[in-house]
């Protein structure tokens, strides 16, 4: 028996590309040949008092043009349409048994885990915040929520199997740094020695 499906971010339309309906594709995925073939149902993640609101896209054709990935979908035939679905993150769904792509998690396997710095525990991961240029890891720390950019640099190491998640974060994401504009302190008075 197959498991349910999740969903997966594989993509989002950045603007549309010629007058015959393409749009230009930047792709949150390594294997574009196995998301991105003819027929693939893609749902849109738009604002909610958009057209497209609850709708999906069915993948007409791929195409690279000067290395850029360019999508032609079903029903979108002209440069206004293509235009009316620019900034939109396409999702799929993808059965829980299929094997996964390398360093790609779903939500439900990144909350709840520890969150560790230095080999200390910081926090939990609360949820995950998706916006179009990375997503983010909403780190429970105490009474506070911070919000950590999920890319490789920040979080080297997610390991579903141990519960964990090793951060590298800048100074100051974790903690408050001294403020710079403080007031310099005078130096303590020197006495003569006679």
């Amino acid at each position: 028996m197959s498991a349910a499906p999740a969903q997966l971010r594989v993509g989002r339309l950045l603007k549309a590309h010629g007058l015959k309906g393409a749009l230009k594709l930047e792709l949150y995925t390594d294997d574009p040949a196995r998301r991105f073939t003819p027929g693939a149902v893609f749902t849109l993640q738009v604002p909610s008092g958009t057209p497209w609101h609850g709708k999906t896209l069915t993948l007409a054709e791929l195409r690279w043009y000067n290395g850029q990935p360019v999508a032609f979908f079903e029903g979108v035939d002209d440069r206004t349409a293509a235009e009316s679905l620019v900034k939109a993150i396409l999702w799929i769904d993808q059965p829980t048994d299929e094997p996964d792509e390398p360093d790609a998690w779903y939500d439900y396997q990144l909350v709840g885990l520890r969150a560790l710095r230095d080999g200390v525990e910081v926090g939990t991961i609360a949820r995950v915040e998706h916006l179009p240029a990375q997503d983010l890891l909403v780190v429970r720390a105490g009474d506070r929520d911070v919000l950590v950019p999920f890319v490789s640099a920040i979080v080297p190491l997610v390991d579903v199997a141990s519960g964990t998640v090793t951060l590298t974060p800048p100074a100051g994401l974790f903690e408050e740094l001294a403020d710079e504009d403080a007031e310099p302190q005078p130096p303590a008075p020197v006495t003569p020695s006679a």
